[in-house]
């Protein structure tokens, strides 16, 4: 098994897509790259952590590639938008791909730089490619927030759903 790790606004929206692919053993909503040992939901919402949110992907690469999962991540956000993801606002929810390993960034790198080629976005790519940190997992009734509370998932992730209908089809 591998381990990919991707910020893209709530990570209550970046679970779905990942846990319905083939390959795919597990989805974690959490926290990375801040600078406090296993904070909470109030701590990193504050912004008081430095911690982004994120899901912690573990996968079989005989099954899925990291290039396809880094495919899926482009589709669920908007890369132009370095200062969060549709509703939600500041660090905490900034796009950012985390990296494992060399391949893994190289990867990412060359992802990056097709999707700015294609025209796709009339702006740049501002997502950013970081070395992986510790990963904390969320609280327990953040983890497949969309299965638990799908009413309430659905309207935090409206705006979001209209622009990947729009932008990614």
């Amino acid at each position: 098994m591998e381990r990919a790790i991707f910020a893209g606004g709530c990570f209550w929206c970046m679970v779905q897509p990942f846990e319905e692919m083939d390959g795919v053993e597990s989805v974690l909503s959490g926290y990375t790259a801040g600078y406090v040992e296993n904070p909470t939901y109030e701590e990193v919402c504050a912004g008081h952590t430095g911690h982004t949110e994120a899901v912690e992907i573990i996968f079989d690469p005989a099954k899925i590639s990291y290039a396809e999962l880094v495919e899926l991540y482009w589709a669920q956000t908007d890369p132009t938008d370095a200062f969060g993801q549709f509703e939600d606002r500041g660090d905490n929810y900034r796009p950012v791909i985390f990296y494992e390993t060399d391949e893994q960034r190289q990867i990412a790198e060359a992802s990056k730089a097709a999707l700015q080629a294609s025209g796709r976005f009339a702006g740049p790519i501002v997502t950013t490619i970081e070395p992986a940190q510790p990963f904390y997992p969320a609280e327990e009734y953040h983890q497949a927030f969309y299965k638990k509370s799908p009413e309430r998932y659905a309207l935090s992730s409206q705006r979001r759903h209209d622009f990947l209908e729009r932008n990614w089809n």
